[in-house]
């Protein structure tokens, strides 16, 4: 909801105007400004109007009165180097969020929605060229010290020259400066980008003076390295321990200075979390049935549906329960690294969809339990659906020839394979398509296998396998690079797939830090990418999809489009007018994306698969878009007392 509020100094000069006669002339010199009506915003929607006002209490899915005390153990995969923040390098520890404030929160039952945090407000220049955030009193580190605008201003600058991301989300922002004691605000190089005043709110703010000054043995720090220095933090939890690569554990700020404010009432009520990471998910879930580890977030059908027959849930000791919330779904896929010439063409890149057998990973791998993506922004009205219509299809025929044929003519379809046959007609599909692309099938002596003795004899020749080379006898190969050994099953039956129309795949397993490393630098063939969207795709698509990410490294353009069409779209996306517009303009997108064939969509769960020790407890009336654990959820003493893990 939006307050006005007029400033003293219009309200003082006002009222002498009407009063005093003599008092004309005075009135006729006060700068305009100072008479203007000032717009206090105590919340931020995207999409549609907030549903608490200036004097909300707390939001409607939080128990206000939820007991504090308890902790929370849960498992990760892989290790950890780096506590900071401001840069994209190493692997950060989980939960590090959880030591820091932003200026705003979000809602989670609401989509694109948020409430002032360290601001107490914010106001907007009508054009949309600046917004101003006044910081609350009372707002301070954990030492001690206040937090003020010039954290706010070094925050922003230096995550805006260290991370790729941030470098990119926040293009638009031409600088940042104090306005006021409490206040800070920031200049958009454009006009009437609407998500700006929303997405500079997001921002976790760092202490300027902690950065800046010295660690223990004297060496200045440096906010561009990666540190396993525990950093000051402002929020609701600071880091009690850190076991290296191995644990981290986070305590509850007994005197946090936001525990009070309406968007933190009712949250953060556990005593401790802890994030202890394992090397391999068989260890992690063998730790949870031990009672080792307190919660789980399931992603492996297999486990799901065979995996949870253990004593403690059957005694009711462990629950287990599917959540379904509305929000888009991620586009998981097998993302081609077009920077690499191979898969530049992307009748290639269709043809190597066009092998992979989701209908039977589902049935044999997944029990059935998992649906495949076909779009980028699956589950939401964003999502393209039938032929481009109306104001969508105008968008596109403005790109004229820079886009495929087939966006506009052809509804985009993933191919499914309800049988043998369909399977062969999608790999003589893709038989045609990589002929068209210039690759011819050979067969050549599999120097893989050896000789045996009656080949050597000759009573039996060496084994000879199909071989796809282009005109310069290049051969197609091809590398998935995987960091999680889960994956290996889903794979190798594509890769068979693969060997059929003559590609030599392989698969290489690395750990954690190496895979990171290898994403960073863009060096591979083939990853398992990930996408999250939200309802209000803006400023984020151009570090996804955009020209000036793909050789930006540790950006998330791990696919390397540089393609105009999409850029134009984007900037569409971004600077939309109205809901309509931004609706139509991301089906476009989608379109154009999906028709480029820079992936192959796998699956998404319709819903959110979690397990617990039975020994917490949340709010009757819970969100719709999140789960909300540990954040809305307590430790019920009674229920803790009663639980005897065996």
């Amino acid at each position: 909801m939006n307050v006005q509020q007029r400033p003293l100094t219009a309200t003082w000069f006002t009222g002498t105007c009407q009063k005093i006669l003599a008092g004309i002339l005075l009135c006729l010199l006060v700068p305009s400004y100072a008479l203007a009506k000032e717009t206090r915003h105590y919340s931020l929607s995207l999409i549609e109007k907030p549903r608490h006002g200036a004097d909300f209490k707390h939001f409607n899915y939080v128990n206000p009165n939820a007991p504090k005390g308890g902790k929370v153990q849960q498992g990760r995969i892989g290790t950890f180097d780096n506590l900071n923040m401001f840069v994209y390098r190493g692997n950060s520890a989980d939960g590090l969020g959880l030591i820091y404030d932003s200026l705003m929160n979000s809602s989670m039952d609401e989509p694109s929605t948020s409430y002032p945090n360290l601001a107490k407000y914010l106001t907007i220049a009508k054009d949309l060229s600046s917004a101003s955030y006044t910081l609350r009193k009372g707002a301070r580190w954990h030492d001690g010290k206040p937090i003020t605008p010039e954290d706010v201003i070094f925050s922003f600058n230096t995550f805006k020259k260290n991370h790729p991301l941030y470098n990119q989300y926040y293009k638009n922002v031409k600088k940042v400066t104090k306005s006021g004691k409490r206040t800070v605000t920031f200049h958009f190089s454009v006009k009437n980008n609407k998500e700006l005043p929303y997405i500079v709110g997001e921002l976790s703010i760092l202490p300027k003076h902690f950065w800046t000054g010295k660690k223990a043995d004297g060496t200045p720090r440096d906010p561009s390295k990666t540190s396993l220095e525990i950093p000051l933090g402002s929020g609701p939890y600071k880091i009690k321990k850190v076991n290296n690569g191995k644990s981290i554990t986070y305590q509850r700020v007994k005197d946090y200075w936001g525990a009070k404010i309406p968007v933190n009432l009712g949250q953060h009520n556990l005593d401790m979390i802890s994030y202890d990471y394992f090397r391999d998910s068989t260890a992690n879930f063998q730790a949870f049935k031990a009672g080792q580890l307190d919660y789980r977030a399931e992603s492996m059908s297999k486990q799901w549906a065979t995996g949870y027959n253990f004593p403690a849930l059957k005694r009711g000791e462990v629950l287990k329960e599917e959540i379904t919330l509305k929000n888009p779904q991620p586009m998981q896929a097998f993302a081609f690294n077009v920077r690499r010439k191979k898969f530049t063409d992307p009748r290639v890149r269709q043809a190597l969809g066009l092998a992979f057998d989701f209908e039977w990973a589902n049935k044999n791998l997944f029990y059935g339990q998992y649906k495949r993506t076909s779009s980028f922004f699956e589950n939401s009205e964003l999502a393209a659906k039938g032929l481009p219509q109306g104001q969508e299809l105008e968008i596109l025929k403005g790109l004229g020839d820079k886009i495929p044929k087939q966006v506009l003519t052809t509804v985009y379809q993933v191919p499914v394979n309800n049988s043998k046959k369909d399977l062969r007609a999608h790999l003589i599909q893709a038989k045609n398509l990589l002929k068209q692309a210039g690759w011819k099938i050979n067969r050549e002596i599999d120097k893989s296998r050896a000789c045996g003795f009656l080949c050597k004899i000759g009573l039996s020749s060496q084994a000879k396998r199909k071989v796809l080379r282009n005109k310069d006898g290049e051969e197609l190969k091809m590398t998935f690079l995987l960091v999680s050994p889960a994956f290996k099953r889903i794979v190798l039956p594509y890769i068979k797939n693969l060997e059929k129309l003559g590609v030599t795949a392989t698969i290489r397993l690395v750990d954690a830090a190496q895979y990171k490393r290898h994403l960073d630098t863009f060096d591979y063939d083939i990853i398992i990418g990930n996408w999250g969207q939200s309802l209000s795709p803006g400023n984020e698509q151009r570090n996804y999809w955009g020209s000036s990410a793909a050789d930006r490294s540790g950006s998330r353009n791990f696919i390397g489009i540089k393609n105009p069409a999409i850029d134009t779209l984007i900037d569409k996306i971004i600077f939309a007018k109205d809901r309509k517009t931004l609706v139509a303009t991301t089906n476009a997108l989608d379109r154009v994306l999906l028709w480029n064939h820079y992936l192959v969509p796998q699956w998404h769960s319709p819903n959110e698969r979690i397990a617990y020790w039975n020994k917490y407890s949340h709010p009757k009336t819970m969100p719709s878009r999140s789960v909300g654990f540990p954040t809305i959820w307590w430790q019920d003493e009674k229920k803790a007392a009663a639980l005897h893990p065996k």
